[in-house]
């Protein structure tokens, strides 16, 4: 049952009241990743993405465990970057950490299926076109304007 004047799915706390908690999620998302941004490597204008056809023009990198660089652009702001790691493997998947947020991406026939985890709570989900070019992915989520772009590092050989 919701206290007075609280409807379901709303945080709780003082701070946040009234917030939904998908809203919530996403700016814990967001504020993970600008505490570690590297504005340096932050390009300040990104093009739109290409269709999924664009996929054909270029392959993954090989599987592995890479140092990258993540950054997510909301709308017409700045992109926020950071250090992430990347775990590539076979068969068109990835997993994608910061801190204890994690993006498991799996190509679904021409799409790039991401599904968001804080811990082991999945708190997003989307399927959008994408596209690799050498060791960058590049993919969006229209419905939210966010755009998404992973920069691989040299590959790591430290883990398997």
């Amino acid at each position: 049952m919701n206290p007075p004047g609280r409807r379901k799915g709303e945080c709780r706390s003082a701070k946040h009241e009234g917030i939904p908690v998908r809203a919530a999620w996403r700016r814990l998302a967001a504020a993970t990743m600008a505490l570690g941004a590297l504005s340096a490597l932050a390009a300040p204008e990104r093009a739109m993405l290409g269709t999924a056809g664009d996929l054909l023009k270029a392959a993954a990198p090989a599987p592995g465990r890479y140092d990258a660089v993540l950054c997510v652009t909301v709308g017409a702001e700045a992109a926020s970057c950071g250090p992430v790691t990347a775990d590539i493997g076979g068969a068109g998947q990835a997993l994608v950490r910061v801190s204890d947020i994690a993006y498991r991406l799996e190509v679904r026939a021409d799409q790039l299926g991401v599904t968001l985890f804080h811990g082991t709570m999945q708190i997003d989900g989307f399927f959008a076109p994408f596209q690799w070019n050498a060791n960058q992915l590049q993919f969006n989520d229209p419905e939210k304007a966010t755009r998404y772009e992973l920069q691989l590092g040299p590959r790591r050989f430290d883990a398997p």
